[in-house]
């Protein structure tokens, strides 16, 4: 018999033996789980100790083996996991598009939306024109400026554009370029005014070195941005002569010295490659005869003189006046030293307004600047 959870015994005796029992019991259990929890926190602080002197020494292993286990559990649990999402997917209609259904709506319902990208088109296109076409409305179109139109279609009659006429479009606004021999990244940066790290940067620009940026000689190039230079006004290949030219001499003979046959500033002298001395005005100027003579020739050089004329002065001596912008003296007339002859231009092979004297004896080229006064 049990009473208050002690076993009922009738002896005292017997009690007082029990109660010392659980007492010594209690004492000995108490004692040893003091001693097995001190020992815990022996071993724990030295551990704890441990890691703490060797912080972070083991941190990239256990994250390695940490990554190694999530590995390992991706591709062992992973394919039939999703095997399991897909298939319960499948039942659930409103859950997805797997049943051809998109909430309850099939595709038809819903219709498909077609996304345009925003990258730019790899390279020109060529656009039909239709009734009601415009310029401006290709540039709003395709997105590029109405010049960059332009210049890619030179012949272009912008003013009548008539309906099936074909019209190239640049993928972006800028120069569509044909490499020429010689060119560079940078010179043709240089000469559209553009960046030469857009050129490289554009996608669909190729080089032959991707490293050096090396371009071939006919391939088509994007010049980004770039701004096609103002053309120059083609020079003819006729001589030009003034309205009025300058009256006959009559009868005339040299004086054997020279005069400045033009005013303005020296920019190349004599040397064996230059035989000659060129005389440079901005505002141009007129040019006249260094000594009295007749003129021999005076036209249009094939050699790059532009308008010309050259004057015989009858005493071995013949000078030559270059680059004019117009004539004033024709072949067979006789001018006297000083007279006006024509005016300073930059004709033929001549990179600005100035003038190219040269004087010629029955030795060869003199210097003109040892013979001028």
């Amino acid at each position: 018999m049990i009473r208050y959870g002690l076993p009922y015994m009738s002896n005292p005796t017997e009690q007082q033996e029990f109660l010392e029992f659980w007492r010594q019991l209690t004492a000995y259990l108490g004692q040893h789980a003091r001693r097995v929890f001190f020992r815990f926190e022996i071993g724990k602080d030295l551990v704890v100790g441990g890691l703490y002197h060797k912080r972070g020494k083991y941190a990239q292993p256990f994250l390695h083996a940490a990554m190694m286990t999530l590995i390992f559990f991706g591709v062992a649990f992973g394919p039939s996991v999703v095997k399991n999402t897909l298939a319960e997917s499948e039942k659930q209609p409103d859950a997805g598009v797997g049943t051809g259904e998109v909430l309850g709506a099939s595709l038809a319902d819903v219709g498909l939306v077609t996304l345009e990208s925003d990258k730019p088109p790899s390279s020109v296109q060529n656009y039909t024109v239709r009734d009601g076409d415009t310029l401006s409305g290709f540039a709003d179109k395709f997105g590029v400026s109405t010049e960059s139109i332009k210049w890619l279609n030179p012949e272009a009659d912008w003013k009548k554009l008539k309906p099936g006429t074909t019209v190239k479009i640049p993928p972006v606004t800028g120069v569509v370029y044909k490499v020429k021999p010689g060119d560079t990244i940078y010179s043709i940066a240089k000469k559209f005014e553009a960046n030469e790290q857009a050129i490289v940067d554009f996608p669909f620009n190729t080089f032959s070195d991707d490293e050096t940026f090396a371009i071939v000689a006919g391939q088509t190039l994007i010049v980004p941005d770039g701004i096609m230079p103002d053309e120059a006004v083609p020079v003819p290949n006729t001589p030009r002569f003034a309205n009025v030219l300058t009256p006959d001499a009559g009868a005339v003979s040299a004086t054997g010295s020279f005069v400045w046959p033009a005013a303005g500033r020296i920019t190349q002298k004599f040397s064996w490659y230059h035989p000659g001395v060129d005389i440079a005005s901005h505002d141009g100027g007129p040019i006249l005869a260094a000594d009295s003579g007749t003129v021999v020739v005076s036209g249009w050089s094939t050699v790059g003189y532009g308008n010309y004329i050259v004057i015989d002065h009858g005493n071995g001596y013949k000078t030559l006046y270059a680059h004019m912008s117009v004539l004033m003296a024709t072949v067979g007339q006789r001018v006297s030293r000083g007279s006006v002859i024509g005016q300073m231009g930059s004709t033929g092979r001549s990179t600005g307004t100035h003038l190219h004297f040269e004087i010629h004896s029955s030795s060869g080229k003199a210097d003109p600047l040892a013979n001028l006064k």
